[in-house]
C-alpha cells in the first residue's frame, strides 16, 4: 500500500509541476515587455503615383493601378519601434527612396506625346502609431529532466496597421536628349516667377504614411517581416509637374534660358496643340490637380534589446 501511495503522490506532484510549467509558458501576460525595444533595417522597392509615367491608360494619379512597375526603385530604411502596450507601438524611421516616372513607357497617346520624365531621391523622417493583433505559437516539448525545464521557443506573428506623419525632401531631375539628368527646380519649367505664373514650390513637404505590416518574432533577439507603406503627400511637384499650363516659351527663354524651354516642353509633336500654347494663348495642361504620392514594399529585419535580468518584473519567466 505504501508503494501505491508513493506512486500516487509522485503522479500528483508531476501533474502539478507540468501544470505550473504550462501556465508559465502560456499565461505570461507581461511577456511582451521582453520585445519592447526593437531596432529595424528595411530593404525593398519604391513606386511613384503622380503626373508622369503610369500604365497604358488615362492617368489616375491616386490609384495603385496606375503605378509603372518597371520604374520601381530602391527603398531603404532604419527604424526604431517601442511597445507602449501589448498591441500599441510607436515607430520612428529615416527613409531613403528613389522614385521615377517616364512618359515614354506608356502607350496612352497624350502622356506619351508629352514625353516628360523625372527621377528624385527622397529623404524622409517619419513617426507613426501602430496597432497590432498578435498570434502566439509555441514549438518544442517539455522535459521532466532538469526540474521539468521548458525546452520550447516562443514564435509570434503580428499583423500591424499604422498611420503617422512625416516630412521629406525631394529634388526632381529630368533626363535631357543626351541622357544626362538635370536638376529641374532652378529651371522654373512651369514659368514659376513669371508674370501671372505660379509661385516656386518648396522642396520639403509633409507626408502621411499609412499601411500594413507583418511582424514575425523568431526568438527573443530577432524578427523578420514585410511592410507595405503608402504616403499621401501635400505637394504636386515631386515630379516637377503640376496643374499649370505650358508657359510661354519666349518669356521662359528670356528669364531662364534655352535649357528651361527644352525641359519644359520636350513633346514629340504627334498631337498638334497638345503642348505649347497656341496662337490664342490656349494649350494643353502639363499635369492635374491631384497631389503626388509614393509607396514602398520592404522586407524588415529587427533586433530586440531584452531588459536585463531584474530590471523588468514579469509575472513569469521567458
Amino acid at each position: 500500500m505504501k508503494n501505491k501511495n508513493h506512486i500516487f503522490c509522485a503522479v500528483i506532484l508531476t501533474v502539478f509541476s507540468l501544470n505550473h510549467v504550462y501556465s508559465q509558458g502560456f499565461a505570461r501576460p507581461n511577456a511582451w515587455k521582453k520585445y519592447r525595444k526593437e531596432l529595424i533595417v528595411q530593404v525593398g522597392a519604391a513606386g511613384f503615383l503622380g503626373d508622369l509615367g503610369g500604365r497604358n491608360m488615362e492617368g489616375t494619379d491616386i490609384s495603385p493601378a496606375d503605378m509603372e512597375l518597371a520604374l520601381t526603385r530602391p527603398a531603404l530604411s532604419v527604424a526604431f519601434r517601442y511597445k507602449f502596450t501589448k498591441n500599441i507601438n510607436v515607430h520612428s524611421s529615416f527613409n531613403y527612396l528613389v522614385v521615377a516616372g517616364d512618359d515614354k513607357l506608356t502607350s496612352e497617346i497624350y502622356r506619351n506625346n508629352r514625353n516628360l520624365n523625372f527621377k528624385s531621391n527622397i529623404f524622409e523622417v517619419a513617426t507613426r502609431l501602430e496597432f497590432g493583433i498578435t498570434s502566439v505559437k509555441r514549438t518544442g516539448i517539455y522535459s521532466l529532466h532538469k526540474s521539468l525545464g521548458r525546452m520550447n521557443k516562443r514564435k509570434s506573428l503580428e499583423l500591424i496597421g499604422f498611420v503617422g506623419i512625416g516630412a521629406f525632401y525631394f529634388n526632381p531631375k529630368g533626363k535631357d536628349p543626351s541622357g544626362n539628368y538635370i536638376a529641374l527646380y532652378p529651371l522654373h519649367t512651369e514659368g514659376q516667377g513669371l508674370p501671372g505664373g505660379p509661385t516656386q514650390y518648396k522642396k520639403i513637404a509633409i507626408s502621411i504614411p499609412m499601411g500594413l505590416a507583418l511582424h514575425y518574432i523568431i526568438d527573443k533577439y530577432w524578427s523578420v517581416g514585410l511592410e507595405l507603406s503608402y504616403r499621401k503627400t501635400f505637394t504636386d511637384y515631386i515630379d516637377d509637374v503640376s496643374s499649370s499650363y505650358y508657359p510661354d516659351k519666349a518669356a521662359l527663354n528670356a528669364a531662364y534660358g534655352p535649357t528651361s524651354v527644352m525641359m519644359s516642353d520636350p513633346s514629340k509633336g504627334d498631337i498638334p496643340g497638345a503642348s505649347a500654347p497656341n496662337a490664342d494663348g490656349t494649350g494643353a495642361q502639363r499635369g492635374d490637380k491631384n497631389k503626388d504620392s509614393f509607396a514602398s514594399l520592404q522586407i524588415t529585419i529587427g533586433r530586440f534589446f531584452p531588459p536585463k535580468r531584474g530590471r523588468t518584473k514579469l509575472r513569469s519567466k521567458f
